[in-house]
């Protein structure tokens, strides 16, 4: 595999894995209008518990320490770090969503990220600290026995295919009445409250449901690069993400495709290619962000919804269907 083939297709896996990323945030604050500025930290924990799951016990060898340690093959270490971010978020949402709003809850979730990034690299013993695991097999390498060029073909195939599974599921919400009351509550939570909605319980399973799709996320990619240390879910990832879906366009998830291909995929990696200046190597690096930043703002003041906004109904339209199909809504969240 040449190296421009091999680049390009790192590019999908990470378009892939940045869409699954976009949707679950879309999901929190395109639907629900919940401030999640931690996102990437449900990614991480289930790249370090996917991770754990699939290797086998610590050994003196590798010099790594870490829990678990149970050898498990895919799917069952997706599964394993996708329900472990779902039950972080569970936790959260507990304590978090049912007293505060808006930007009350977005400060917990810069304080939650910043307890979890100083214990997981602080405590050698959780996931080895600052220098993170690694030797995590790719899913099922071992049973295919494919060449590294064809593998690599493979991974895109079956990213895909989970990628086509969490679309399913975003636009199955957001079409449903379970999704009508989702974006309800955010236009105004009272007035959905006095409809007789359950805003927590609403909140709630939106906030779950983002969270395992970044669980999904973090799965596929520490099984692609094979290992995860702390330097790869710092608060800038998340500005990524954020980035993404206004870019793209909150409350679409076809904008978020378009934000996922823009943001993380062509600004970041067209500034690879800016050349050097002299006497600062680094700063072309350095100015990603800014130049990310500068293009979303750009964005916002000439489309403050994004480049393909939602199309949205009155807000008592909103409210009058999801009211009227109360009883399809209670088959799609289950009461």
């Amino acid at each position: 595999m040449s190296a421009v083939v091999y680049y390009l297709a790192t590019l999908a896996v990470y378009f892939i894995i940045y869409n699954i990323l976009v949707w679950g945030l879309n999901i929190q604050f395109g639907f629900t209008g919940i401030l999640n500025f931690t996102y990437i930290t449900f990614m991480a924990i289930s790249a370090y518990f996917t991770g754990v799951t699939g290797l086998g016990p610590p050994n003196a060898a590798n010099q790594e320490q870490y829990i678990l340690g149970l050898g498990w093959h895919f799917p069952f270490t997706l599964l394993a770090g996708t329900v472990a971010a779902g039950l972080l978020a569970l936790l959260v949402g507990a304590i978090a969503l049912r007293r505060l709003r808006s930007d009350y809850l977005a400060i917990v979730t810069v304080a939650l990220g910043s307890v979890v990034f100083d214990i997981v690299g602080n405590d050698v013993s959780l996931f080895n600290g600052q220098d993170g695991i690694s030797g995590v097999n790719p899913p099922l390498e071992g049973v295919l026995n494919l060449n590294y060029n064809t593998y690599m073909f493979f991974f895109i195939g079956l990213s895909l295919v989970i990628m086509l599974i969490m679309w399913w599921i975003a636009s199955r919400i957001y079409d449903s009445p379970f999704g009508r009351t989702l974006r309800a509550i955010r236009e105004d939570p009272d007035v959905a409250e006095a409809f007789g909605k359950n805003t927590f319980r609403y909140q709630m399973i939106a906030f779950v449901v983002g969270c395992m799709f970044a669980g999904v996320a973090g799965a596929l990619t520490i099984e692609f690069i094979g290992s995860f240390n702390p330097s790869g879910w710092q608060a800038g990832e998340t500005f990524v993400i954020w980035a993404a879906l206004l870019l793209g366009g909150r409350g679409n998830n076809k904008g978020a495709i378009l934000g996922a291909l823009l943001v993380p995929v062509v600004f970041s990696e067209a500034t690879r290619f800016l050349p050097a200046i002299p006497g600062h190597p680094a700063l072309i690096e350095a100015l990603r962000n800014v130049v990310i930043g500068f293009l979303l703002i750009a964005t916002l003041w000439f489309r403050p919804n994004g480049i393909l906004p939602e199309q949205r109904p009155p807000f008592y339209q909103i409210l009058l269907r999801s009211q009227l199909t109360g009883k399809e809504a209670q088959g799609v969240v289950g009461g």
